[in-house]
């Protein structure tokens, strides 16, 4: 059974960098593109980030293009987030999770594993 577990989160201040870390195990031989998801208090979680199975393409939401980068390593399993320049608005708990780059719309969407969340990691800016 597919299992993610996020880390890295923490309390730090408006225009402070976090790098996130995703660990998945349990399907060694999956080939998903990933992403990255985020749900502040009493909002929907919404889709911020995604890289592709081989890290040649990546997708970044409007609301963190330029200062969030994402990254993974297909041998180790691992996927990260490098938050630069961070805002309130970036509070939340994250999340990774599968994704498509190959969507009927012919765009990045999320596409999450069924049934397969992780604990998520909190992410808090102080303005």
């Amino acid at each position: 059974q597919v299992q993610l577990v996020e880390s890295g989160g923490g309390l730090v201040q408006a225009g402070d960098s976090l790098r996130l870390s995703c660990a998945r195990s349990g399907d060694p031989f999956s080939t998903y593109d990933m992403g990255w998801y985020r749900q502040a208090p009493g909002k929907e979680r919404e889709f911020v980030a995604a890289i592709t199975w081989s890290g040649e393409e990546t997708y970044f939401d409007d609301s963190v293009k330029g200062r969030f980068t994402i990254s993974r390593d297909t041998a180790k399993n691992m996927v990260w987030l490098q938050m630069n320049n961070l805002k309130p608005e970036d509070s939340g708990i994250y999340y990774c999770n599968a994704a498509s780059f190959a969507c009927s719309t012919g765009y990045v969407c999320p596409s999450p594993i069924p049934g397969v969340w992780g604990q998520g990691t909190q992410v808090t800016v102080s303005s």
